[in-house]
């Protein structure tokens, strides 16, 4: 009789395994290589009746996973009554998870941190806005791997809810509320930053200056509405600004300080200094006249209103839609989205209207609406048509955040303290997720939305793959290891502990099991060979004492899809 054990390793091998054939089969691989098969049913519109497989398709890219009854809630509301619902309801603060454990008298640090996010990804019910704010906090990136944030966990939750309310808000509300935030200006090391001297000993810190253009407004390069890169009349790209206007728009970031004090330079004095807005202190504001992009900003302006006129610049710049928009679709559809589709978006980011299918209206009409915006992703045609499940450049890597979300939300854990559990309170590592939401090594992010993977067939085909920048043989193997902790119950006694009972009912029938995981993890795109596989794993398990058979099945089922190129590949 075969051992548990020697299963198990069985499985992390093939897994390992399967998990390298996704970097080919997400980005077009070798001849023989199968891509994997559309649901019967197609839907020919966003407003036709939806079949399971298409409504998981459609909640694996707008929330941190489904569960069944996920799906089936989907399927009963119809989607233009599912987004209105989430357009409605209330955010749920970080801040105020972290604000409790301090009353209680708790040493709030990272762990605060971590429990927070997951438990927001996880349970909560306000599931569009917390997973598209996961998808802008790796645009607007703030950090508390940098020692100085990491040490200010109020400051840092803060900020979480800021990204969370802009998923669903208004991007210049954001972007002025990014600005403002004392955690990105420690960030990016605009607190307390000073006017120049006469002398010339003290000059404007640039840092923010530069990425609130390069990272968070314009990008490095002009571009057409539909994202592609504008070229001067010799063939080359434009550079959308130069040295001189990150000089200039520095003068404007002068002058921030924390709020709930009576003067400029020194340490927050209260708690609420931590997460209240910066504030203007006018004396240490220069009050030169400021000049860049196309936006002049006249001498002796008080500070505020300098920093409007500055986010206004770059908010109405006409790079932003294009720039923003193509990275938000990378984050939650596709790494490599058509010029079309970049274009549709962007032109409902300047509408700031989105019609649902359903005749109903997401976004009030103003520029930079997120909720007309996301929609707009969602609905496209290029992310709802499930033939481009057969197209070798359409889709990408799931952000390993993202699949261990859905494994808890698909499978009912309820308990997310991280106290108990090391490996959740910091993800980060390649033996674990190589990511962790909040934790990314620099502010560009965990990968760049425009990494080419050196010598791959991706590369070859002129395809970007932001993810594989964070997939190594170590990480492969330490995701495969993570996700077995979890999955076969062996992380914890007592939390991140799932509810397999309706997977038990199926164990002695494998392939209704592979049938229910196909649905749930996979929208019914697992390949046939895949499913084969794991039927014929499932079949082999024979149980002990230490691990009884049903529950090792579901177990060993649950971790080869999720290990398996069908899945890793989101399409």
């Amino acid at each position: 009789m075969v051992s548990v054990h020697r299963i198990n390793s069985a499985v992390k091998f093939a897994a390992t395994i399967a998990a390298s054939f996704s970097l080919v089969a997400c980005f077009g691989g070798s001849d023989d290589a199968q891509a994997p098969t559309p649901p019967a049913t197609v839907a020919t519109t966003a407003s036709a009746s939806l079949t399971e497989a298409e409504a998981s398709r459609f909640l694996s890219q707008a929330t941190f996973g489904p569960s069944q009854a996920d799906i089936d809630e989907l399927r009963s509301m119809g989607i233009s009554a599912w987004l209105q619902a989430e357009f409605a309801k209330p955010q749920e603060s970080m801040l105020q998870d972290v604000l409790a454990a301090e009353s209680a008298g708790e040493e709030v640090g990272d762990d605060q941190l971590s429990e927070a996010f997951w438990s927001r990804a996880i349970l909560s019910d306000d599931q569009l806005r917390q997973r598209v704010g996961f998808a802008l906090s790796q645009i607007f990136v703030a950090s508390f791997r940098d020692s100085e944030l990491g040490d200010r966990p109020i400051a840092m939750a803060n900020y979480m809810d800021i990204i969370s309310a802009g998923a669903l808000g208004g991007f210049r509300q954001t972007l002025e509320n990014v600005t403002y935030s004392p955690a990105m200006a420690i960030y990016l090391t605009y607190l307390q930053n000073q006017k120049a001297d006469d002398e010339g000993e003290v000059v404007p810190d640039e840092n923010y200056a530069r990425e609130v253009m390069q990272l968070f407004t314009i990008g490095l390069l002009e571009l057409e509405p539909d994202g592609s890169p504008r070229l001067d009349s010799g063939g080359n790209p434009i550079e959308t600004y130069d040295n001189g206007d990150v000089t200039e728009l520095a003068k404007v970031f002068t002058g921030l300080s924390w709020a709930s004090r009576n003067r400029f330079l020194g340490r927050p004095q209260t708690i609420e200094s931590e997460y209240l807005p910066l504030v203007m202190y006018e004396e240490e504001h220069s009050l030169e006249a400021k000049s860049f992009l196309n936006t002049t900003i006249p001498a002796n302006t008080p500070g505020n209103q300098s920093i409007d006129m500055a986010l206004d610049g770059l908010f109405n710049h006409q790079n932003t839609p294009p720039f923003i928009c193509r990275q938000l679709i990378q984050r939650l559809v596709t790494s490599n989205p058509s010029r079309g589709y970049v274009s549709r978006v962007a032109g409902v980011f300047r509408s700031g209207s989105f019609a649902l299918p359903d005749g109903s209206t997401a976004g009030n009409g103003t520029r930079g609406d997120m909720r007309a915006v996301v929609s707009a992703i969602l609905l496209d045609p290029e992310a709802r048509d499930l033939s481009m499940m057969s197209d070798p450049a359409f889709g990408k890597l799931r952000e390993p955040v993202v699949r261990f979300t859905h494994w808890a939300r698909a499978f009912g854990v309820q308990d997310t303290d991280a106290d108990d559990i090391n490996s959740i309170q910091d993800t980060s590592s390649p033996a674990r997720l190589n990511q962790q939401a909040y934790r990314s090594p620099s502010v560009f992010n965990f990968y760049r939305p425009g990494f080419v993977a050196p010598g791959t067939e991706s590369a070859a085909a002129g395809l970007v793959a932001p993810e594989l920048q964070i997939t190594t043989g170590s990480s492969i193997t330490g995701y495969a290891n993570f996700m077995e902790q979890f999955i076969l119950q062996e992380a914890s006694d007592t939390n991140y502990l799932p509810d397999y009972s309706a997977e038990i009912a199926l164990a002695n029938d494998p392939a209704a099991l592979v049938d229910r995981l196909d649905i749930i993890l996979t929208y019914g795109s697992l390949r046939p060979e895949t499913r084969t596989r794991i039927i014929n794993a499932v079949n082999s398990v024979p149980g002990s004492a230490r691990y009884p058979r049903d529950e090792t099945r579901v177990g060993v089922a649950i971790l080869m899809v999720m290990t398996s190129s069908d899945y890793i590949t989101q399409r």
